[in-house]
């Protein structure tokens, strides 16, 4: 099993994908803010996570399974959030001036999401989405459920990012 260098920590997250759901813990440098990291320019090709489960959500019924390191390609991620109940300061001033939070759900493959958003009071969502030109999307005070798993319990989070390129967003 890996041994963490003085230099960097486990947290525990959860990543979205089209067809899994993994929860693990992600090696990071110990100074790292997990919550905005993939934004940072650090990161690799493949995120490198353990004591990770996998829930692979295609086929005919979803199939867990267990790995001591697991590491997943970056661009595949849709979604990226700290397990509950880890939390790190949001990456946003509420005193920012000409901003609003909007509510918003996504499609996150077999999840939909409902959250905020913050956008500009001077531009609608369209616009606000199609020049933002960030490959990360902060949604806030989520609420993530699971359209294939009626019986899995909602994941509420404080904060999330989402790729939007990856998502289908309705208002």
């Amino acid at each position: 099993m890996y041994t963490l260098a003085p230099d960097e920590k486990a947290t525990t997250v959860m990543v979205y994908s089209r067809t899994k759901l993994i929860h693990g813990d992600l090696v990071t440098k110990s100074n790292m803010r997990v919550n905005i990291w993939l934004r940072t320019q650090g990161v690799l090709n493949y995120i490198h996570l353990l004591k990770a489960q996998v829930l692979f959500l295609e086929g005919s019924s979803p199939k867990s399974l267990a790995y001591n390191e697991y590491f997943f390609p970056t661009e595949r991620i849709i979604a990226f959030h700290l397990a509950p109940p880890n939390s790190e300061p949001l990456d946003y001033d509420p005193n920012e001036a000409n901003r609003v939070m909007m509510d918003v759900s996504m499609f996150l493959g077999a999840f939909l999401l409902k959250g905020k958003v913050r956008v500009s009071t001077h531009a609608d969502f369209a616009t606000s989405i199609e020049v933002a030109h960030m490959n990360w999307f902060s949604v806030y005070d989520a609420e993530i459920a699971s359209l294939l798993l009626p019986q899995m319990p909602a994941i509420s989070v404080p904060m999330l990012l989402v790729d939007p390129r990856q998502v289908s967003f309705g208002l």
